[in-house]
């Protein structure tokens, strides 16, 4: 079984507290046995996987060859065409390491997602935009340090896709079954790499 979830922001990507205000997994009343398939962090948003099946997280997040993964980022100021240019370029560094080539694009038209608990800091000075990163790998804090590297800091993080899977309209909070075309899709994407 493989579930699809809407992670809220201030929700751990674990079923056991870590001594922070943040809650777990525990309260969305998952089936007994899933584990979720890699993270997000507390303060991001959107898709996380989580199953029974062991193995899942090696075929998705394998060193590497993780599947690609897409993120709707909202970030300070409208990054111009070189701050795109680094993003997507593999001209960031981190922890000595380059990144890989990403995707990037600035979304056009920008979208709207309900509000977020609590709210997204606002600056009536500074305009925020919302931007879209496809990664297919998955460092630590990744997206939030590649967007502070290039001076556009982010302000709100949604994970909308893993593969060719997509967040859609599946309401934050909420979980549901994946369909077996989805889990075959998933398989595919994991062998596509």
């Amino acid at each position: 079984m493989i579930l699809a979830f809407h992670k809220p922001h201030g929700v751990l990507s674990r079923f056991t507290p870590d001594g922070s205000p943040n809650r777990t997994l525990a309260e969305f009343g998952f089936p007994e046995g899933v584990y979720p398939i890699g993270r997000l962090d507390a303060d991001s948003e959107g898709l996380l996987l989580l199953s029974d099946e062991a193995g899942w997280n090696g075929r998705l997040l394998a060193p590497g060859g993780h599947v690609e993964k897409t993120y709707h980022v909202l970030v300070e100021r409208l990054p111009d065409e070189t701050a795109l240019r680094q993003l997507g370029g593999g001209g960031i560094v981190l922890d000595g390491q380059p990144v890989l080539s990403a995707g990037v694009r600035l979304l056009n038209p920008q979208p709207v997602f309900p509000p977020r608990d609590p709210p997204v800091r606002y600056r009536k000075n500074i305009q925020d935009f919302w931007i879209e990163l496809r990664l297919r790998e998955g460092r630590n804090r990744q997206v939030r340090r590649m967007t502070a590297a290039v001076g556009h800091p982010t302000l709100r993080l949604i994970r909308v896709g893993i593969g060719n899977l997509s967040l859609g309209g599946l309401p934050c909070g909420s979980w549901r079954n994946l369909t077996s075309a989805e889990s075959r899709e998933l398989e595919r994407s994991t062998r596509s790499r």
